[in-house]
């Protein structure tokens, strides 16, 4: 998955029209329980990792995500 498939993937998720770099999570209204559950699903579906709600709380941005993300890719 490359990184517009991602932020497709991600808008879809927060029911968004688009998510752009800059976007910060928290500032999103969709950003919930149930987004943060299906985030950790792509994570494991489409990258091969399990994603933690530790990890989770150390992001801010959209680009803080797909950071995440890449670093710990195994697919």
């Amino acid at each position: 998955m490359d990184k517009t498939q991602f932020l497709d993937e991600l808008a879809n998720i927060l029911d968004a029209d688009e998510v752009k770099d800059s976007d910060v999570l928290d500032d999103m209204e969709s950003w919930d329980s149930l987004s943060v559950l299906s985030v950790i699903a792509l994570a494991d579906s489409k990258f091969g990792f399990t994603l933690t709600l530790d990890a989770i709380k150390t992001i801010e941005t959209v680009a803080d995500l797909w950071n995440l993300f890449e670093q710990n890719r195994t697919k």
